[in-house]
């Protein structure tokens, strides 16, 4: 298990070696589950920003002119110390994010991995052309990347901005959150160690407002991807645009969560709530409305109960359910919770106490709403916590209606009696991604929002064509 005093917390990664910041403070990482700081790690500043987008420059001149052979070698060798860190990486997120670990390894860690090398066996289209009447297409990378990731999925994210993005040819500066950043230390590490040319990778953590911002503005960067809450993603695009970078976003959701009349209720209610407690609500597409047939709504709201009520929080080998990341992002929750019974939700269970036996910690329990109409400030704001909201529907047209009344558009599911009864009611919901009777996340499958959940995709073969131009070239006919 990684010593967090080895790791060079106190440098950046910039054009192929750990250097000190240019004047950047240190700033203290906090285990949620214990309140107590880890380590602390440096805050760097514009001039680093800069320092490091001239190395990812310099360096994208001969990374864009390797084979594809090449680059998925790199890829598989970053993949191989992914695995041979796998106990590090689920520490780092394990106690930074407060995830129990047996949850952080299949939650958080074995997807990336996956990814990685996924990208790694399509570093080819690359080099593919195709015929268009007299013209060839070719395909060429976008060119210098800045990448600003959450704390949430703080691995995903990062391998989903990285990996398609090295495939690519593309280089790069990395920002992780405040938050959680010792995950990318260590991908900084395996990355320096599978040999990566100098400048492709580049690690720069700090804050959103001066790193993030410097990125977003900063002339030499040719795109940027930021995944975040959509208030932040409204700034970094208007840093974008002055400069016409690629912007590509993956922003909030509310996301909603239709059982039809003939679905199995116990399995759908369960693995609803399930979805909404899992990484203690802190999940951008977790399905937090969840729409019941009214004839069946009483049952529904008694299976949510008693699910909720099942639910072990800690971060044991028992526990499904730790601690928020933050305590400020606790209090946000409870805010909410608070706000959902003032304004004549029914609380079936949770609340905004703290949880017995559990006096150390951003805890929160899990907590059910019913009685709850979308209009409410529970139905409609992103609450990143563990709390979900039963809404009753008299019929599929009005189901519809709530789940696309929103300026969300990231995820959605569907319960139905069987798949193909289900699918239907998936293409008139609006919304990038779908989970239809339990369907789990799928690397090998894009991943987006519609409306104000962001724009692009990412994972998949459409995570791929984020980061490549398209050359049109005209023969003679």
């Amino acid at each position: 298990m990684t010593d967090w005093s080895t790791l060079k917390t106190d440098k950046l990664y910039v054009d192929g070696r750990w250097q000190d910041s240019r004047g950047g403070t240190l700033h203290g990482v906090i285990n949620p589950a214990t309140e107590e700081e880890i380590c602390q790690v440096v805050q760097s500043t514009a001039e680093d920003v800069d320092l490091a987008v001239a190395a990812a420059k310099s360096a994208f001149g001969q990374w864009r002119t390797t084979s594809a052979a090449e680059r998925a070698a790199y890829l598989n060798a970053i993949a191989d110390g992914m695995e041979a860190r796998k106990a590090d990486l689920i520490q780092a997120v394990s106690q930074t994010l407060g995830c129990p670990a047996h949850i952080t390894e299949w939650l958080h860690i074995d997807g990336p991995i996956y990814a990685v090398r996924y990208y790694a066996q399509r570093t080819g289209v690359m080099e593919q052309t195709e015929k268009a009447g007299h013209s060839i297409v070719m395909r060429e990378p976008v060119g210098v990347c800045g990448f600003i990731t959450p704390w949430n999925y703080p691995l995903h994210q990062f391998v989903g901005k990285v990996a398609p993005a090295l495939a690519a040819g593309c280089t790069m500066v990395a920002k992780p959150s405040e938050m959680t950043p010792l995950q990318d230390y260590i991908m900084a590490e395996i990355i320096d160690a599978a040999g990566l040319p100098a400048g492709v990778f580049n690690l720069v953590p700090g804050p959103g407002t001066v790193v993030g911002a410097a990125l977003s503005a900063h002339p030499d960067i040719d795109m940027v991807s930021f995944t975040g809450s959509t208030r932040a993603g409204v700034e970094v695009a208007r840093a974008a645009a002055p400069t016409v970078k690629r912007v590509c976003q993956e922003l909030g959701g509310k996301s909603p969560l239709i059982i039809t009349p003939d679905a199995d209720l116990e399995a759908a209610v369960r693995w609803g709530c399930e979805d909404v407690f899992i990484n203690s609500g802190q999940t951008c597409t977790a399905l937090t409305r969840m729409l019941v047939p009214a004839q069946r709504y009483e049952e529904a709201v008694g299976i949510a109960k008693q699910v909720a009520e099942e639910i072990t929080l800690g971060t044991g080998p028992d526990a499904f359910m730790g601690p928020l990341s933050s305590a400020r992002q606790r209090q946000i929750v409870v805010d909410y919770i608070q706000q959902g019974v003032s304004e004549g939700a029914r609380l079936v269970t949770g609340g905004a106490e703290r949880p017995e036996g559990l006096e150390q910690g951003f805890y929160v329990k899990p907590t059910v709403f019913a009685d709850v109409s979308n209009d409410m400030a529970i139905a409609r704001e992103e609450i990143f916590g563990p709390v979900t909201c039963l809404i009753p529907y008299r019929d599929m047209d009005e189901a519809v209606a709530i789940a696309n009344d929103t300026e969300y558009g990231l995820s959605s599911g569907v319960w139905a009696g069987d798949v193909e009864s289900a699918l239907p009611v998936v293409k008139r919901i609006e919304a990038g991604l779908c989970f239809v009777n339990g369907g789990e996340f799928n690397y090998d499958a894009p991943f987006g929002g519609y409306k104000r959940s962001g724009n692009g995709r990412e994972f998949g073969e459409a995570g791929l064509d984020e980061f490549v131009e398209l050359k049109s070239v005209q023969l003679p006919a």
